[in-house]
């Protein structure tokens, strides 16, 4: 609200789309109104918010929707996957609030329906995922070469759950002065989620999840209209374990980035409403994405980093609601063992014996990082490289305590990926476990101006 530039870090749950739609819908109130639209014109909105995934981009629009009720505030919604016409109808209509993922938003600018020039407020949401590795160009490019307002003429705002410090120093490019405020443990869980872990071997999980729906189901204990996601590893998996719940006499539905933004849409409206209290899913539900009765998260897959574990888990025991997490562990997953073990003993929870042994004899044979992540919950420029002179740091530690996300690069391999094509086959990532020879880098949310949208393998932009 005064103007500065702002890089926040706090956790999941704790309201950052209302921190940045307010402060926006009241700066645009005070410039004054009459955006107007009309048929051929170029829209010119007041404020952008940036964010990485469609779902994400869908929920801040509805979000900004309601904030803005009665106001006479404009707000409209740009995304991949979906038909440009009803978009551009909407701009049509006047636009002073544009939320929009960055692939449709750069084509529409290139097609000189959208224009920056006007630009006050830009926001970032999960900006750690939206500057990362190949993410960065394509932010770059629209922030700095398509006739958006210099840092000082704008306001600039980040949020996310985590800033390391290499992408704090990208993001410190887009901010002019600004402010850090990091609230609460950057990089642990709610101790408001119960997490439990169970030794099960890979052929065996199909039965355990089975046995441990139907306990669920006859103890009623999370609550008559509750609901449980599931994480697996790959889209594959995600089709065929919908399948076969079905066939079990679960209702269920599957997300993942294979699916056209119709299926998506569909699949979060019908988990939503309880119509299949079953989600599957892949890492493209693990961010953002608020769900109020999501009761009980199940990591039938552990992911290989610990950061997108706490992505996925702050899915329920949001907003000060509890939540249980539970996951399935064996062999494959030791490199998850040490991170797990941590957070669940700084949450209070009960960690068994076996899983302190894993951590140790993995810890013990690898050199690479795996573990324990850097959140990156203190400004950089607060450090010993400090090259910015004297920094405004500000730091709270208040009732939201544990962030619930981790470092950026948690959503990257694993077969889960919505984003980009260009990392598969590439010879600064060939044989990279995370990155090497992926072929879910396909079907990108973001792809090639211009490139359809979804299912673009040839993008220059990840």
């Amino acid at each position: 609200m005064g103007g500065r530039d702002l890089m926040a870090c706090a956790q999941t749950g704790s309201g950052k789309t209302a921190a940045f739609c307010f402060p926006i819908i009241s700066g645009v109130l005070k410039m004054g109104l009459g955006n107007g639209g009309g048929f051929g014109r170029v829209a010119s909105p007041l404020a952008l918010v940036l964010s990485p995934t469609r779902e994400l981009c869908c929920q801040i629009f509805e979000e900004a929707k309601k904030f803005c009720h009665q106001t006479g505030v404009k707000v409209a919604v740009a995304y991949g996957g979906a038909p440009v016409f009803n978009q551009l109808r909407s701009f049509e209509r006047g636009v002073d609030i544009l939320v929009a993922t960055p692939g449709r938003l750069t084509d529409m600018i290139e097609r000189s329906k959208i224009s920056l020039k006007k630009i006050k407020y830009l926001a970032l949401d999960e900006a750690d995922r939206m500057l990362d590795m190949g993410f960065e160009p394509q932010i770059r490019k629209i922030v700095e070469r398509m006739d958006m307002p210099p840092p000082g003429r704008r306001q600039t705002m980040l949020f996310s759950a985590t800033f390391p410090s290499e992408i704090q120093r990208l993001a410190s490019d887009f901010l002019s002065n600004y402010i850090f405020l990091s609230v609460g443990r950057v990089g642990s869980s709610t101790d408001l989620i119960q997490q439990k872990i169970v030794f099960v071997e890979e052929m065996d999980k199909k039965d355990h999840l089975r046995n441990l729906l139907q306990e669920q189901k006859a103890n009623g204990n999370l609550g008559k209209n509750s609901l449980t996601l599931i994480f697996v590893e790959t889209k594959r998996s995600a089709d065929m374990l919908e399948n076969w719940l079905c066939r079990s006499g679960f209702p269920a539905t599957a997300i993942h980035g294979d699916k056209v933004q119709f299926e998506r849409e569909r699949a979060l409206q019908q988990f939503k409403n309880g119509v299949t209290p079953i989600l599957v899913a892949t890492d493209v539900a693990s961010r953002g994405l608020d769900i109020p009765r999501v009761a009980h998260v199940i990591n039938f897959d552990l992911p290989r980093d610990i950061d997108s574990y706490v992505h996925r888990i702050g899915r329920t025991g949001r907003a000060g609601k509890s939540g249980i997490a539970t996951a399935f562990f064996n062999d494959k997953n030791s490199s998850v063992a040490k991170g797990i073990s941590e957070l669940m003993k700084e949450a209070k929870q009960e960690t068994p014996d076996w899983l302190a042994q894993y951590a140790e004899s993995y810890a013990a044979s690898a050199n690479q990082r795996h573990g324990s992540s850097k959140f990156g919950g203190r400004d950089f420029r607060s450090g010993n490289n400090n090259s910015s002179g004297s920094s405004d740091y500000y730091s709270a530690t208040d009732s939201y305590g544990n962030s619930d996300y981790g470092a950026s690069s948690g959503g990257f391999g694993n077969g889960t990926s919505d984003y980009g094509a260009s990392f598969g086959n590439n010879a600064s990532y060939g044989n990279s476990e995370s990155y090497g020879n992926n072929a879910s880098y396909g079907n990108s949310d973001y792809g090639a101006p211009g490139g359809g949208y979804g299912n673009t393998v040839n993008s220059p932009y990840p």
